[in-house]
């Protein structure tokens, strides 16, 4: 018999145990803050904007009861993560998989999410991250998809993708635990740039952004000890379509609403994530000229055109002359 526990039941949160329910799991245990508008909603509803719950999906408002299982998905905000696993370390955690479905790095620190787990759970624990693209809003429609899991474990990964393999969401074996964990973190990032590109109705540049991104994200992959071609797959590039072009990407709409002057509200991962990565490039000397000129946009408050054409308005040099 095989129980999944989850973490978090936001949208993407609560679509992983719905597919999990639905496609792997005799039973899915899911946990949030009692007092949060998602719990509150699942509890009182049992659905969502997106999708109602299977019966074989059961809402605990205290943790402890999700712990008792072997595997457990956590979706939640990158920079609670840390907090998180403060209190996931008073319990008995030994042998258990931890697989992350949250993309960001935490700010300020810029560490990766697995990096912040194996600092706070010092316990005998194997944990794995999901990267992809996918929208709970397609996956709802039957849209198939990609993602990758990662770790540092092949034993783990090769468990993972075996039980969560189907025809609607095809893994593949992360081989870059830094990479693609940094892919997908800076692809949040990438994605408000389009968004603003959007707002400013500069259509034209998205493609130019497609092409630089991946080079600047591989030099960030690289500084840490990544390989760069990892920017190209799957985590950051292969996720594109969904975060710089959809309707549903809260990265791209927050951009969009902000080169209009607009707030968009919801939680969009990738402006903390920015403050992150402009801390870290500042101080190790990492070139980033997209994510240098969109903080000075968001957080400088410069304008926002002149700050977004200079990303493009470069000393100028050879269109490969720095790839990493």
């Amino acid at each position: 018999m095989t129980n999944i526990s989850l973490i978090g039941c936001g949208r993407w949160g609560t679509f992983l145990g719905y597919y999990a329910a639905t496609h792997f799991a005799d039973k899915v245990d899911m946990y949030d803050i009692p007092t949060s508008p998602n719990f509150i909603e699942l509890k009182e509803t049992r659905k969502n904007p997106y999708l109602t719950l299977a019966d074989n999906m059961e809402l605990h408002a205290d943790i402890a009861e999700v712990l008792k299982n072997d595997i457990i998905i956590i979706s939640i905000g990158c920079q609670h993560f840390r907090s998180l696993c403060k209190q996931l370390n008073g319990y008995n955690l030994s042998g258990k998989t931890f697989l992350l479905a949250m993309k960001g790095l935490e700010e300020p620190s810029a560490k990766t999410l697995f990096e912040v787990m194996r600092e706070e759970v010092k316990q005998d624990i194997h944990i794995a991250i999901l990267a992809g693209p996918g929208h709970v809003q397609d996956y709802m429609k039957g849209v198939p998809s990609c993602a990758v899991i990662d770790s540092d474990e092949d034993e783990v990964k090769d468990r993972l993708i075996k039980l969560m393999q189907s025809e609607l969401i095809r893994l593949y074996y992360g081989s870059d635990l830094i990479g693609n964990q940094i892919g997908a973190a800076l692809k949040n990032v990438i994605g408000i740039a389009a968004g603003i590109l959007d707002g400013l109705e500069w259509y034209g540049l998205k493609g130019a952004l497609m092409a630089r991104a991946p080079v600047e994200v591989g030099r960030f992959i690289k500084h840490f000890g990544g390989n760069p071609h990892t920017a190209y797959g799957l985590s950051h590039l292969g996720d594109y379509e969904a975060t710089l072009f959809s309707k549903y990407s809260h990265n791209r709409t927050f951009g969009e609403l902000f080169a209009k002057g607009q707030d968009f509200g919801k939680l969009a991962e990738g402006v903390a994530t920015l403050k992150a990565v402009k801390i870290i490039a500042d101080k190790e000397g990492i070139d980033m000229p997209i994510c240098q000129a969109l903080y000075k946009g968001v957080y400088e408050k410069a304008d926002i055109k002149s700050t977004i054409r200079s990303m493009f308005e470069r000393n100028l040099k050879q269109e490969f002359e720095y790839i990493a």
